[in-house]
């Protein structure tokens, strides 16, 4: 086999392999599609879209207030992605060009509270809510992610790069360390923003064990709570509803990805350009 044949055999592959890849990953959507049209009976059995998706939506109004549900994933997810990237990129400016004692350390803490699971502080977290009174609401939703490690050590990562020179003539030139942070350093951090906020949204959409601890009325519940009490053991469980349910639930992260896809890629590799 010449060699030339070879480059062709191995692409050929190439694309085959990428072909089934594309297909076990796309086939639990169209499941979940085809699943939401579908009533229990055939839920299991067909493949095909059915006909009962109006019944399903009417099922899944009744079973839960949809809409107000909808609005608080959006709402808290928007608000900690908002306050994250904004905190997050104010956070890894002070460290990446201010000289200020401790600084290292102090950076070092961060990292490491990168590896704590939300398992370890999950029960503090419920303490400090129940003491204050903010179960059950959006400010125990909120506000202890208002800003995360994560956030901090990409937009640092990111912040070295730039030129320390803009920032030193805006200084000269009268302007305060705040205004030359929103006007001047943080409009070229856009693919960083961008991949922050992708991230964050989704780790806040699908917050599922912490919002399950500090929430306890239906009208607080947020997505992953809602398809969860959908299928309580001893209870009918319409699976059709659920899937409609989940459907309805992945369309925000769907359309903030299409805004946010051309920035992403280079957002998520700026912390490689230097360390």
């Amino acid at each position: 086999m010449s060699k030339g044949m070879k480059i062709e055999f191995t692409k050929i592959l190439m694309y085959i392999f990428l072909g089934l890849i594309f297909i076990a990953s796309i086939y639990p959507i169209y499941w979940m599609l085809s699943a939401s049209t579908l009533d229990n009976t055939n839920i299991f059995k067909k493949l095909t879209p059915g006909t009962n998706l109006f019944e399903n939506f009417r099922i899944l109004q009744e079973a839960m207030p949809i809409w107000r549900i909808l609005f608080n994933s959006v709402f808290v997810s928007g608000v900690v992605t908002i306050s994250t990237v904004f905190f997050g990129a104010l956070a890894g400016y002070a460290f990446a060009k201010f000289n200020f004692k401790g600084r290292e350390p102090l950076f070092f803490v961060v990292l490491l509270t990168m590896m704590l699971p939300i398992q370890i502080t999950l029960v503090p977290l419920f303490i400090i809510m129940t003491n204050i009174g903010w179960t059950d609401s959006y400010l125990a939703l909120i506000v202890p992610f208002m800003v995360t490690p994560f956030s901090v050590f990409l937009m640092r990562q990111q912040m070295l790069s730039f030129p320390t020179e803009l920032i030193e003539s805006a200084r000269i030139d009268g302007s305060s360390e705040i205004n030359t942070f929103i006007k001047i350093v943080l409009p070229t951090m856009k693919s960083a923003c961008a991949a922050v906020a992708i991230i964050t949204f989704m780790q806040q959409w699908g917050n599922f064990i912490y919002h399950l601890v500090v929430i306890n009325s239906s009208e607080m519940y947020t997505v992953p709570l809602m398809l969860s009490m959908m299928v309580q053991p001893g209870h009918v469980i319409h699976y059709g509803a659920v899937m409609l349910g989940a459907i309805i639930g992945l369309i925000p992260m769907i359309i903030l990805f299409l805004f946010f896809q051309k920035h992403f890629v280079s957002g998520a590799l700026s912390g490689s350009v230097k360390g």
